[in-house]
Order: structure tokens, then C-alpha cells, then sequence
């Protein structure tokens, strides 16, 4: 049984994100950022790889690959892969893109085909670091890997980030506005109440991912934040929401969070939008109709009469955008795991549609395949907690290409330009802090 030694450190940095992208530019092959609650971890290089796609699970570890079939239910495959790992007190962290929804029973379109590809890439770490003002708890399998991170962490060297270049977030506006259109007539047919429409912005120039993090968590205030290389593709992200999020002793939090207006603009116009936003009938029925889907969700994992809104239509600020906020909380079932909570809200509500299965079919339709948009990036415990941080506001690059991408609420009452503006709202929450690569060099 492979095990973790513990150690904790004094750091050379007050800073926890200079620290995190200081363990993330330092040449881990495979490596996850992921932050909460003002706490960054770093896992890095993979003692252990864990994938799903349609048909297998895949466990590499030690050099030795072990593959088997699953049927069912993905979140029990990938639960009863983990707590078969020999790895004492092994955490996981990686994502799980929007193609996890086709493999979720009752989700899988009609006459589809089976999806291509990894839709669930983990690692558990070789060397994983937790990162607080002034301090670093390290835990890794070997000396090696730990003494190099405490080198890092301990330098005085800081790299100096270079300017972010400009981004064209109104392109592709045209078609983005007639598929809105469509969405609207097929709303008004009856086939769907809501559907999520997104827009892809190509990048025109090579990114500094890890830069680009640290540039636009400085600008945004995130529910969760994120920047991951794992097998040569390459995120970072300021997600305004969770997904969801289970605690050790089973208690789950989801958080939808739909309806939209621009923030930072000045603090007469931000109360300004928030007066509209709160009182935009359009806006509320969104936001309503979320909630109960939600609800309805955790009901099916969580022990009868545990589901609760425990707040209803507050307001969050994330970054260049403003949005309608509640928490749904319940108690997970006993012969439930943090996975099946996972799987039964899957894809967020609020990244998706209602009904969830009808609005897949729509976004199957006119949006393109989305990968790690809109799906998630988790972490997992051995202890049975788990949380996961919806993918948006995000930057992707992967095999040579770079891009940003958006989406908004589709819902009877919605009209083409207002969706295409909400589109370049939530752009502007990343677009202004991208950074070209080769702009960093050591101070």
C-alpha cells in the first residue's frame, strides 16, 4: 500500500496564487490548480491516472494498466474504481467534460451515437501541495518529489508577467443570434422550457495559460477557480459556481445560479442592473425554474425531507457579470456516494436545460461539441467528499488551437440580441486578461 508522507512549511510568499503558478509553470507534466474558500492545491505528476470514457474504466499505475467494461451507472464505475486504489488517503483531481451527460442513464439521446473519447480524466497526485497565506502543507509518496516542491515554494524568484493582448469577443454574432432564434420557436412549440446556447472565440495567438490565471483570478471573484494541464490539454478558469460540493459527512450543496446582468461598471450602473435583474420577469423565471429542477435532482439521492433552499435568489458578483444566486442543500442518502450526487445533477442545470434531456437534444443540435465547457473540474477524497466547480469563464488550448467561450439562458421571453450581449458580458470576465505565450520571464 503506497502512502503519503505529511510535512508543513514556512513559504517564501504570502501569496497562494504566486505559489500555485510558480508549482504550475515549474514542468509537471500533468498537474490540476484548483482553489476554494481562499485555499489553493496543487497536485502534480500522476502516481496514479484514472479514466472513463463509454465503455472502460482505466487505471495507470506503477507502469502496469488495468482496464474493465462498466455498464450503468458511470458514477458507480469511477466510485468503485477509486476505492479499489492501493494508495492510503489518495485524492483525486482532474475533470469531466459535458459528454459525461450522454453516459448518464437517462440522458442518453435517442439514436445517438456513443460518444468519442476520455469524458472523465483524473489524477491522484505524486506530490500534492496546499497552499495558505505564509504556509504550505506538502504531501507526497517520495523524498524527491517533495524536496523539489520545497525548493519552489521557498525561492525569492517571482516571473513577471507580460501584458494580456486583445481578444475579439463579438465574433461570430450572426450565427450565434439565429440559433437563439430557433431555440425561442422550438421553446414556443412546447419541445423545451429552457436550453443553454453557446458561442465559441477563437484566440488568435498561442496563450500563457498559467499567466493568463493568475492575471484574471487577480480580476475576478470566483465561487472556484482553476488552471490544469492533463495529457497536453491545457484550462484555466474562474467558475461562479459549483456544481455541486459533498462534505465528509454526506452533506451536499448544489448552487444555481441563472439570470444575468453587467457588473463593474460603476457603482451607479451596477445597482442599476441589479434593480433590473432582480425584477426582470424573464430573469426570475429562469432562476425559478433552476431552483426546481435542482431540487427535484437532490431528491432522488438525498434522504426524504432533507432537500432544502437555504437561500433563495440572492445576487452574486462574478467578475464582469452579476447573477441571481440560491443554494439547495439535503443529506445524502446511506447507500449513496459524493459520485451519484454528482451524476444526478449532471450537467449543472444552469449549463444545460429544462428538461434536461430535451435540452440536450437541442444543444446536440446547434451547439458544437462542447468538451470541458460547461462540464467540471473535481476534486475527490478518499474520505467521500467531493467538489466540483462548473467550467465556465474559462480559457482552453489544445492541439494548437486557443479559444474562449460563452453561453447564455434561451427561455421563451429571450431575445437574440439581449443573449448575444449577455454572451459578451460573461466573455469580458476572461477575454481582458489573456496573455500571448513567451510574455513571462524571471525577475
Amino acid at each position: 500500500m503506497t502512502e503519503y508522507v505529511r510535512e508543513e512549511i514556512a513559504t517564501g510568499s504570502s501569496d497562494p496564487l504566486n505559489l500555485a503558478t510558480r508549482l504550475a509553470r515549474s514542468g509537471f507534466d500533468d498537474y490540476v490548480v484548483y482553489e476554494r474558500a481562499g485555499t489553493w492545491t496543487f497536485a502534480g505528476d500522476a502516481l496514479a491516472t484514472v479514466t472513463l470514457d463509454a465503455r472502460r474504466v482505466r487505471v495507470e499505475s506503477g507502469g502496469e494498466v488495468t482496464e474493465r467494461s462498466w455498464s450503468g451507472s458511470p458514477a458507480q464505475a469511477l466510485h468503485t474504481t477509486l476505492s479499489r486504489l492501493p494508495i492510503a488517503g489518495w485524492r483525486a483531481y482532474g475533470r469531466v467534460d459535458f459528454g459525461f451527460a450522454s453516459l448518464v442513464p437517462g440522458l442518453a439521446l435517442n439514436g445517438a451515437a456513443e460518444p468519442d473519447g476520455v469524458a472523465v480524466r483524473l489524477i491522484v497526485p505524486r506530490v500534492e501541495v496546499t497552499l495558505e497565506a505564509g504556509r504550505a502543507v506538502v504531501r507526497g509518496v517520495d523524498a524527491a518529489a517533495r524536496a523539489r516542491v520545497r525548493d519552489l515554494l521557498t525561492a525569492d524568484t517571482a516571473p513577471e508577467v507580460g501584458p494580456a493582448a486583445a481578444v475579439d469577443i463579438t465574433a461570430d454574432g450572426a450565427n450565434y443570434r439565429e440559433r437563439v432564434a430557433q431555440a425561442v420557436k422550438e421553446i414556443r412549440q412546447g419541445q423545451y422550457q429552457k436550453v443553454i446556447l453557446s458561442r465559441s472565440v477563437p484566440i488568435p495567438f498561442p496563450v500563457d495559460v498559467v499567466s493568463t490565471y493568475e492575471r484574471g483570478r487577480r480580476g475576478n471573484t470566483p465561487a472556484r477557480s482553476f488552471v490544469l494541464r492533463l495529457d497536453g490539454a491545457e484550462a484555466a478558469g474562474f467558475s461562479p459556481e459549483i456544481v455541486v460540493s459533498v462534505d465528509r459527512t454526506g452533506h451536499v450543496v448544489t448552487q444555481p445560479l441563472a439570470g444575468t446582468r453587467a457588473f463593474g461598471r460603476g457603482a451607479a450602473l451596477d445597482a442599476a442592473a441589479r434593480r433590473e435583474l432582480e425584477n426582470d420577469p424573464k430573469e426570475v423565471f429562469e432562476h425559478a425554474v433552476s431552483v426546481r429542477t435542482s431540487q427535484h435532482e437532490l431528491r432522488g439521492i438525498c434522504t426524504p425531507g432533507s432537500v432544502r433552499i437555504g437561500e433563495f435568489m440572492g445576487v452574486k458578483e462574478r467578475g464582469s457579470v452579476q447573477h441571481l444566486a440560491s443554494f439547495v442543500n439535503g443529506d445524502l442518502a446511506e447507500d449513496r456516494s459524493a459520485w451519484d450526487a454528482l451524476e444526478a445533477v449532471f450537467p449543472a442545470v444552469t449549463a444545460s436545460g429544462i428538461p434536461k434531456r430535451e435540452s440536450l437534444d437541442a444543444i446536440a443540435r446547434m451547439d458544437d461539441r462542447r468538451g470541458l465547457y460547461s462540464g467540471a473540474v473535481v476534486a475527490i477524497d478518499a474520505d467521500g467528499s467531493l467538489d466540483a466547480a462548473l467550467v465556465l469563464r474559462a480559457v482552453y488550448q489544445e492541439d494548437d488551437k486557443a479559444w474562449l467561450r460563452a453561453g447564455a439562458g434561451i427561455v421563451v421571453d429571450s431575445t437574440p440580441e439581449r443573449e448575444f450581449e449577455e454572451t459578451c458580458e460573461k466573455l469580458g470576465s476572461v477575454a481582458p486578461f489573456v496573455v500571448p505565450a513567451a510574455t513571462v520571464r524571471l525577475a
